[in-house]
């Protein structure tokens, strides 16, 4: 059998011509949505618990409006349901402002579907999408599925499609199945790292003011051997006075030698090499989550969701090594 590669990768399914970005993703669900009316139908039960026959389907993409944006995937029947859906690469979520523009489009609004939903497709586990949106925006219900979810979906269409069906859903597992797996490697991942509150002899700038007022962080490029990181991990995570104080996304990272041409505030002189990062807004759960039984400067690895359903980053830590164990 003849074997395709792209960029010296192995193509196993027709999707992974497309990528792997955000609406790489959604043009492949949306295709197979499209043309396997058991996934369609599976996908419609879960969504809106609707079990009707989806004869007359439109689905969209990326459709814009003057005032609403545009939309990653658009599917309707125009006298039963609409859905908006918006695809997001990793663990991440829509915000608010985003669901709002989508939720007051002029289409959507106008439309007498007696059922509307915005659904956000992410990476993100149910428990930690539920957290991080709102269950309404301007009385439209929001609903979250991740990518994992289609999967499952997937799979049970697979026992009721026809052939062609089935073999375009096998192609689709094979791609979202590479995707969930690179999720469990790279995306879910938190280092979580403890701030000192005082100013460094020397300094003009605290180790808590180059986070919270530059939205920066910098460590030693490490061995990875249980000290610091070889490579930038997708989320840090900051705790200082007893709890955790913020997680954000590194944005950006370049390897430094000489921190005082980035941070003024820091004396010149050789360092390094130092991991510098550019770090996202700050985010983190609603509660309090004190730091637990850990060293006073100790650093952890924790999974995302975790730190938002644990009282502590010691329990955090201790669920994800269990749900690790489990693997």
């Amino acid at each position: 059998m003849t074997e395709l590669y792209l960029h010296r990768r192995k193509v196993d399914s027709v999707f992974q011509l497309l990528g792997e970005h955000e609406n790489d993703i959604s043009y492949s669900v949306a295709w197979a949505l499209a043309r396997c009316p058991s996934f369609l139908r599976e996908f419609l039960r879960h969504v809106l618990d609707w079990g009707g026959a989806p004869n007359g389907t439109e689905i969209r993409l990326q459709q814009p409006e003057t005032t609403g944006g545009i939309t990653d995937i658009e599917i309707e029947v125009s006298d039963s349901f609409y859905l908006i859906g918006e695809a997001k690469r990793g663990w991440n979520v829509p915000s608010q402002e985003q669901l709002k523009k989508y939720a007051t489009r002029a289409s959507f609004v106008a439309s007498t579907a007696p059922l509307k939903r915005l659904v956000v497709l992410s990476e993100c586990s149910r428990e930690y999408a539920e957290l991080r949106l709102k269950s309404h925006v301007e009385g439209i219900p929001v609903v979250p599925v991740s990518w994992k979810d289609m999967v499952v979906l997937a799979e049970k269409a697979l026992a009721e499609g026809s052939h062609a069906e089935k073999r375009l859903i096998r192609e689709l597992l094979g791609y979202l199945g590479a995707i969930t797996r690179m999720q469990n490697v790279h995306s879910n991942w938190v280092y979580v790292l403890s701030l000192a509150s005082g100013t460094p002899p020397g300094w003009g700038i605290s180790w808590i003011d180059i986070v919270r007022n530059k939205g920066r962080y910098f460590h030693p490029v490490g061995t990875g051997r249980g000290g610091w990181p070889k490579e930038p991990p997708n989320y840090v995570a900051f705790r200082y006075y007893g709890k955790l104080q913020s997680i954000h996304h590194i944005d950006n990272y370049e390897v430094v030698t000489n921190m005082h041409e980035r941070i003024p505030e820091i004396p010149d002189g050789e360092w390094g090499p130092f991991f510098l990062y550019t770090l996202g807004p700050g985010f983190g759960p609603d509660k309090q989550v004190r730091t637990g039984k850990i060293y006073p400067n100790g650093r952890v690895w924790c999974m995302l969701d975790t730190l938002f359903t644990s009282e502590t980053i010691s329990e955090a830590r201790d669920a994800t090594r269990a749900r690790l164990a489990r693997t």
